[in-house]
């Protein structure tokens, strides 16, 4: 398989499904949301028809992958291959107005990610990366920030639907990391936060409670730009695990930060 191809591809069907959003965005319909199973997990109509044109596109792109989707796609693989796909990550965003949400794309083979798209599409911003190459955005490329350590970084976090007996801990490292950095970020897209720590924005992003199509895309492009992911304790079940460390070159200053209150 050409993985080049594939992924030209892919980014050409995201760009049109990025139309179809910012299309919807204009004139959405709020009678549409609809709650999942939270009164803050919310999701529309726009979600669901782009999870829908997204599936009929990588389907063709690679006959008889499989697909793990957000929004309810889950098929088998007749091959090595799986998408992971969140159609429209930062949907609370969208549907309030605020323009940080994304189409959030992961491939794997034999359960190794080879693939990332994320497309930021409020700024037409499409971060990209497939196995053995650099990291893009659009047709530049992206590296990790050069700052090396915690207290002259920027973060980003997430604050998760649900909350486990763990939300103590957690508010806990988010103080601390408030007093040892420049500050802390919650732009609502956990795919936006990993591919701005990719391209330098940020310096690290941390959350639990994530889903794999949170992260498959942006995880892996992070990597390619040569950033550091893994779950808390420094291992790598972070795809499917619910627990992220992404950064540049903190990686060890965050984990440290991170394990001194969370496995209290």
């Amino acid at each position: 398989m050409n993985l080049t191809s594939v992924r030209n591809e892919v980014i050409e069907l995201t760009e049109e499904v990025a139309a179809f959003i910012r299309h919807e965005s204009k004139n959405f319909d709020r009678s549409r949301i609809e709650q999942k199973d939270s009164f803050s997990n919310l999701v529309s109509y726009v979600d669901k028809e782009s999870e829908k044109k997204l599936v009929s596109g990588l389907a063709k792109i690679i006959p008889g992958s499989g697909f793990l989707g957000e929004e309810g796609t889950d098929t088998k693989s007749q091959n090595e291959y799986l998408w992971i796909i969140d159609p429209l990550d930062g949907t609370t965003n969208f549907l309030h107005g605020v323009p940080i949400f994304a189409i959030s794309i992961g491939l794997r083979s034999n359960n190794q990610t080879i693939l990332g798209v994320v497309n930021e599409v409020s700024h037409r911003e499409c971060f990209h990366a497939i196995e053995g190459e650099k990291a893009y955005c659009n047709r530049d490329e992206i590296k990790v920030s050069p700052i090396s350590s915690l207290n002259q970084s920027l973060l980003a976090t997430g604050f998760p639907y649900y909350h486990s007996d763990k939300k103590d801990q957690y508010i806990d490292i988010i103080k601390t990391f408030l007093e040892k950095t420049h500050g802390i970020r919650r732009l609502g897209s956990a795919a936006i936060d990993l591919a701005y720590v990719a391209c330098g924005r940020l310096e690290g992003f941390f959350e639990y409670d994530l889903k794999p199509w949170d992260v498959a895309g942006g995880a892996f492009i992070l990597q390619q730009a040569g950033g550091t992911v893994s779950d808390f304790s420094g291992g790598n079940n972070y795809l499917f695990g619910g627990e992220i460390c992404a950064s540049g070159r903190i990686h060890t200053e965050m984990l440290k930060v991170i394990q001194e209150i969370w496995f209290v």
